[in-house]
């Protein structure tokens, strides 16, 4: 059965990028090292340490589907048509773009989270579902939507920016410990949601 994985490089204090979108050094561990990796993309490669790529190496080949907002598919131009990690990427928007010059790309415009998750559900199989940090990731937490969290803690304190979790108020949950991975000016705390969690 697939997991939905809520992700994301995050500050000591919780953020994915500052206020003006820019991501300071948070992405530096993706250069830091000498063991090459890759995502979906043959052409954008990550030199990054032997833990890091050992960490790497047990979560992103099991992606089958990454779920994103439409804020990061803009930043990005959507990887000009190539999923990051996974085959597939559904965009959560009210507003599917008409004018993005890659039609053919494997590239789904979805415009509800739950919706979005039961397709990339399907699509996914035994595989597992990456979910990106920010409101995304705070909508399917309200939604109970969310089984696992990987964080990429990097020793950095922006102070003010975009939030892991966005705009999350809900209940509390429960995950279990991390399994903790050090890397290179990175630490990867990945976490399992507590059974306790679903039975609240």
């Amino acid at each position: 059965m697939s997991k939905v994985i809520a992700g994301a490089t995050v500050s000591l204090d919780g953020f994915i990028a500052d206020d003006s979108d820019a991501v300071g050094p948070l992405f530096d561990w993706y250069g830091n090292g000498s063991v090459e990796v890759y995502g979906a993309d043959p052409d954008r490669p990550f030199h990054v340490t032997q833990a890091s790529a050992d960490y790497i190496a047990s979560v992103w080949p099991d992606i089958a589907v990454t779920v994103i907002g439409r804020r990061l598919f803009d930043i990005t131009n959507g990887w000009n048509g190539v999923p990051a990690v996974g085959d597939h990427v559904i965009v959560v928007t009210h507003q599917a773009p008409t004018d993005w010059p890659f039609p053919d790309a494997p590239f789904t415009f979805v415009d509800n989270l739950e919706e979005a998750i039961s397709q990339a559900k399907t699509m996914a199989g035994d595989r597992n579902i990456s979910l990106t940090g920010g409101n995304l990731t705070g909508q399917a937490l309200e939604l109970g939507l969310v089984d696992e969290l990987s964080l990429q803690l990097v020793p950095v304190i922006f102070g003010t920016g975009k939030p892991f979790f966005g705009n999350y108020t809900g209940r509390h949950q429960l995950f279990d410990n991390p399994t903790v991975t050090e890397g290179d000016r990175v630490t990867h705390l990945h976490y399992r949601r507590s059974v306790a969690s679903h039975r609240d």
